[in-house]
């Protein structure tokens, strides 16, 4: 790790305005940082003639005083983004290969203003999981390491690739995408912060697909600032997304003046779960103080709906993903099998394209979609998830941002849970209220377990509202001092 990889993006920006170093040196220090962490494998495709061309053109534009809001800051994408001419899997055998002939919103986005893209990041199979173990290109490795134990563990899921490559300091920052946790949770495991904003503030255009009505595009950094930052340059409408809202974008960066005095946050009591680590409930209550000290009030609110959170949200994420995914059938683009028969070639290009993962919640939607199960499974989740959005909306006249735990646990070995998917499930029961509700939620680094591993606390606020989200992160941020760094 050298002095550039160190660097907040906040700082790296300061430093190429004051001409201490070049976007080129810049980016060559990350280049070089990825390839001395490959054992991470956080990448699926590497980009450094890209990064590298890039870097020149954002020189270029610094010396003509043309510079963007991240001009010059080498980035890392989730390989759910699609890159014209780059490589797009979405960590599937199916997509292997494929190149689109067209750039998502968010990353185009991201390089009108400069940013530079070092490569596409590792995940979980079209994002299902909470451990980025189901990766048709193999698992992603956290950087970090319990105490005096050497076992792998999970970075979590989806965007384990993504979280991964910013603790490490291989990327300053990197797109994710949240669909029941997938940015909180693995910035809570790997001890950065990873923010989702409000469904429909960053364009989902270009994002290949899992669960459309709860996918979610955000961002990863080591700071808040950062985070701020890397979300004001992603969001914004585009006519290309149905579901993309028609606001304007506030400069999320200006919001973090520290100031909370007044503010009244809730404490949901639901979320004192059975079996909960007493060091993840102490986190909490020092979160809670943290906030106190800063003028805050904590109030005490109830969420009432919130044990029919997982079970609505794995009957409505499947059956969105076993809709999606019907669009693989070996014809147009991706893996084929070698058949000569038509109904042949569709059924084996899809058992050999997919993964264990993804076939068994294309077989949950497609079951809980079928004649007869719609009515008592599917529509019912979704009055489900309207009571949900109830709670949240019942508890905002009494608070203005709500404060819980990120996730039920620090990081785990990588294979401890994966025999039992309805554990690897639970990691997610902190964060899928937030995607069913469609509300903004970040994870801010805060503590760490007995066994030096890193543990979060996370801020969910009013839908639109990711300022006073930032805001109130920031202020934890302050109080916390985070300062581990991964072994």
């Amino acid at each position: 790790m050298t002095k550039l990889t160190q660097l907040t993006i906040t700082d790296a920006l300061k430093g190429l305005e004051n001409k201490n170093f070049t976007a080129q040196e810049l980016t060559q220090a990350h280049i070089d940082a990825m390839q001395s962490a490959k054992k991470l494998n956080a990448f699926i495709t590497e980009t450094p003639e890209i990064a590298l061309k890039q870097a020149k053109a954002s020189d270029d534009r610094r010396a003509k005083g043309n510079a963007g809001l991240l001009d010059g800051i080498p980035l890392a994408i989730k390989d759910l983004f699609c890159t014209k001419n780059v490589q797009t899997t979405a960590a599937s055998k199916i997509l292997e290969g494929f190149k689109p002939e067209y750039e998502s919103t968010v990353t185009k986005n991201l390089f009108s203003n400069g940013a530079i893209m070092l490569g596409k990041t590792n995940l979980d199979e079209f994002a299902m999981g909470s451990s980025n173990t189901t990766s048709y290109f193999g698992n992603v490795i956290s950087p970090w390491k319990r105490d005096g134990d050497d076992t792998d563990l999970v970075p979590g899921g989806s965007s384990g690739g993504s979280a991964a490559a910013v603790s490490a300091h291989i990327a300053m920052g990197a797109t994710g995408t949240d669909t029941g946790g997938s940015i909180r949770q693995p910035a809570s495991f790997t001890g950065i912060v990873g923010m989702k904003p409000t469904y429909g503030r960053c364009s989902r255009w270009g994002v290949i697909a899992f669960a459309s009505s709860l996918d979610t595009p955000g961002a990863f950094a080591r700071t808040v600032e950062d985070t701020a930052l890397l979300l004001e340059s992603m969001a914004g409408y585009d006519p290309m997304d149905s579901t993309s809202a028609n606001k304007e974008v506030p400069q999320y960066s200006k919001s973090l003046n520290g100031d909370i005095k007044g503010m009244k946050i809730g404490i949901p009591d639901e979320y004192r779960i059975d079996g909960m680590p007493d060091e993840i409930i102490k986190l909490w209550e020092q979160g809670i103080e943290w906030i106190k000290d800063a003028g805050a009030k904590a109030v005490r609110i109830s969420l009432p709906h919130t044990k029919y959170a997982l079970p609505a949200y794995y009957i409505i994420a499947p059956a969105e993903a076993s809709s999606n995914l019907a669009r693989y059938d070996g014809v147009r683009y991706g893996y084929r099998a070698n058949e000569n028969d038509l109904q042949d070639m569709y059924a084996k290009t899809r058992a050999e394209g997919f993964g264990e993962e993804v076939k068994r919640r294309i077989m949950m939607g497609t079951y809980v979609l079928s004649a007869g199960y719609y009515d008592a499974y599917y529509r019912k989740a979704q009055r489900v998830r309207r009571l949900i959005l109830e709670d949240f909306e019942k508890a905002y006249e009494k608070c203005d941002a709500i404060l819980t735990p990120t996730t039920p646990s620090a990081a785990f070995a990588i294979g401890e849970n994966e025999d039992d998917p309805i554990k690897m499930y639970l990691n997610d029961v902190f964060t899928v209220t937030g995607n069913l509700a469609g509300l903004p939620g970040i994870s801010i680094p805060s503590g760490i377990d007995k066994d030096g591993l890193p543990l979060g606390l996370q801020i969910t606020g009013r839908a639109w509202d990711e300022e006073t989200v930032l805001k109130i992160a920031g202020t934890i941020e302050k109080a916390a001092q985070f300062k581990c760094m991964p072994k």
